[in-house]
């Protein structure tokens, strides 16, 4: 079966508090909302430290149109995603060699932020001189979603081909999609919530030369997936296209269907693959916010201890949407893992959808 040999993750250069982010809200709300401090414990009770950001303070004072935003995404998204790939594929932690982009035969692309034609991957191949013949997988518009569902697609790929090498690039810069005057309840708590970040992930298949390469004992090899669509819930969560840009949908009954929907999908699916939830030794999650995590941990009843990494991730980064799974995963494989030390990845995104992955640490051959 595949197994990920790299993972990397790249922070954009503007940190800020959320103490500061809380103080740009309140200027910028509180005409619209008469309980403008109330709305405000969002921000400080999201368990988020600090976020990453494309672009600085000032930008979000002033209005953008969608081409300003949009040319502003793909120009910063390549430079990232560029600098992510070359991460991935020179991390000393996970990799005892350099691996070179002609060793790469597919390139997977997730975003939902930003709306490139040619793909962001076809840009990023020609700062990086991919061989021409590389085959290019862009997939967009499954959000939060699309970092767990981007590791399957590239497990599968592996599977159809297993001497092959597939790179994962997930760039998201929900920052740019900011609308000054959306004055929303939804917009108000994207704000307080998500984030820009990159990630990148190198996955080779079982009779990959790579293999050879690693420099840890296991890696995570791929088991099973599943993806699940929820009939009839495109208002939960997604993109309202206008005139002035993408404004965030963000339904406030995301936690409660975490809690009632997630627990039979996740046991139907490992009930497939011959585990137990009591099995999982490492839980994946991308952290959605305090109150999905809290939903993961009522619906699967699993403790504090088993989102600890997911929520640090929170606290340090925010929701950077797609990326944010690898995030996690790589907190996961920095550490040294025994042997068949299972791990379950999830995320949720638009749709309304649920991606899960299993993976299990296996000896690899040195």
């Amino acid at each position: 079966m595949p197994s990920i040999y790299s993972v990397s993750t790249y922070a954009p250069p503007h940190k800020l508090r959320q103490e500061d982010t809380m103080e740009f809200a309140r200027e910028l709300f509180s005409e619209s909302f008469e309980d403008i401090e109330r709305l405000l414990t969002v921000f400080g009770n999201g368990q988020i430290d600090e976020r990453y950001f494309a672009a600085p303070m000032e930008w979000f004072h002033a209005p953008h149109t969608l081409k300003e935003r949009n040319d502003l995404f793909i120009e910063l998204a390549v430079k990232y995603g560029v600098a992510a790939i070359r991460n991935c594929l020179q991390d000393s932690t996970f990799l005892k060699r350099r691996v070179g982009v002609d060793e790469v035969d597919a390139i997977i692309c997730v975003t939902s932020s930003g709306m490139s034609t040619p793909g962001l991957e076809a840009r990023m191949m020609n700062h990086l001189s991919f061989d021409k013949h590389t085959k290019r997988i862009p997939i967009w518009g499954l959000g939060c979603a699309g970092g767990a569902a981007g590791l399957s697609r590239a497990f599968e790929y592996c599977q159809a081909h297993p001497k092959e090498n597939v790179l994962l690039i997930c760039v998201e810069l929900c920052s740019l999609t900011f609308q000054q005057n959306d004055h929303s309840k939804s917009n108000l708590i994207g704000t307080s919530l998500f984030a820009d970040g990159v990630a990148c992930a190198l996955i080779g298949g079982d009779e990959s030369p790579l293999r050879f390469d690693l420099v840890k004992e296991t890696s995570p090899r791929f088991l099973g997936s599943r993806s699940t669509l929820m009939p009839q819930s495109e208002d939960v969560m997604g993109w309202d296209v206008r005139d002035s840009g993408l404004h965030v949908v963000f339904s406030r009954s995301i936690p409660g269907i975490v809690e009632k929907w997630l627990e039979p999908n996740v046991k139907e699916f490992l009930q497939a693959e011959g585990v137990q939830l009591s099995d999982i030794d490492a839980f994946i999650a991308h952290p959605g916010g305090k109150k999905v995590l809290e939903s993961y941990e009522k619906a699967l009843g699993f403790s504090t201890e088993k989102t600890a990494v997911s929520r640090e991730v929170l606290r340090k980064y925010g929701n950077m949407s797609s990326p944010t799974v690898l995030y996690v995963l790589k907190e996961f494989m920095e550490a040294d893992r025994p042997l068949g030390y299972r791990g379950l990845i999830a995320a949720l995104g638009p749709g309304f959808c649920s991606e899960l992955v299993h993976v299990e640490w296996e000896g690899m051959v040195h």
